[in-house]
């Protein structure tokens, strides 16, 4: 089946057309429509003309409304404010718009796949290891793999990053701990039960973290041994990064969790933590 042109597309054609027969220089002009709250839509685009027409906007915004064409998908057409379109459908162009795309029997409402798809990336979530991930990476992962599944379902080849905080002095305080209190991270939960496992994992690393942070601050001779496993773990030492290790997969666990819960898709190879440019750092 054919695509379906969506309302929009065909109301930014109308209007177009009525732009072009008004003023024959803005031939391939943009109205600038959008969806409004006092209409179905709304067309700022006749203001910028008026300017570099040195018309009276809402004068030249009156010749173009007489030009649209309305019935079909175009109900109403009025003036609004200082030269705004306010635009509203027909009832029977949105029930045969909603029909046609029903009909498509492939399954993809009438939409099309792209003519020539790309390759995208899309960075999103990008939380911290042995940190609760806040309000604003949940806000990023679900804007960012709503964005991945409207290109996927275009024909988009997209490529999807998590680039995770794994990195920093912080790490030299939270692997000393480890080394001191080795059983921290110890699980009960089994890993098939990932909400569990998720929780158990979230509530270690926290109690971890608050316990580490309070001996930092509190013990000078700590906060040495702390800064020198920061000096190890940059320079690469295996048992330093052993334990470091444990910190990213023990929030892997978590991370997975959440996204289980957000019915995201996420696998391994797409987390991509700052650790990698590591061994860049001597380059720059």
């Amino acid at each position: 089946m054919a695509s379906v042109t969506s309302l929009s597309d065909v109301v930014q054609q109308h209007l177009a057309s009525a732009l072009s027969a008004t003023l024959p220089e803005a031939a391939g002009a943009d109205p600038l429509l959008r969806r409004s709250d006092r209409a179905d839509f709304q067309a700022n685009g006749i203001l910028a003309l008026a300017k570099k027409a040195k018309a009276n906007p809402r004068e030249l915004a009156t010749q173009v409304v007489s030009q649209v064409v309305t019935g079909e998908v175009i109900k109403d057409v009025e003036v609004s404010g200082p030269g705004f379109l306010n635009i509203t459908i027909a009832d029977r162009a949105i029930t045969g718009n909603l029909a046609a795309r029903y009909a498509d029997e492939t399954g993809r409402l009438g939409v099309p796949t792209a003519a020539h798809p790309g390759t995208t990336v899309i960075d999103y979530a990008q939380p911290n290891v042995a940190k609760e991930m806040h309000v604003g990476h949940l806000r990023s992962a679900v804007i960012g793999d709503s964005v991945v599944q409207l290109l996927e379902f275009t024909g988009e080849q997209v490529v999807r990053r998590h680039h995770i905080g794994d990195w920093g002095t912080q790490f030299g305080m939270l692997i000393q701990y480890l080394d001191e209190h080795p059983h921290e991270l110890d699980h009960k939960a089994s890993a098939e039960d990932t909400a569990a496992s998720g929780e158990e994992a979230m509530s270690n690393l926290d109690r971890l973290y608050k316990a580490a942070r309070k001996k930092f601050d509190s013990d000078d001779e700590f906060k040495t041994r702390a800064r020198r496993r920061v000096v190890d773990l940059q320079a690469g030492d295996p048992q330093t990064l052993a334990m470091w290790q444990k910190f990213v997969d023990e929030s892997k666990i978590y991370f997975f969790s959440v996204f289980e819960k957000l019915d995201m898709e996420i696998q391994d190879p797409d987390i991509v933590g700052e650790s990698g440019y590591n061994d860049m750092l001597a380059e720059t």
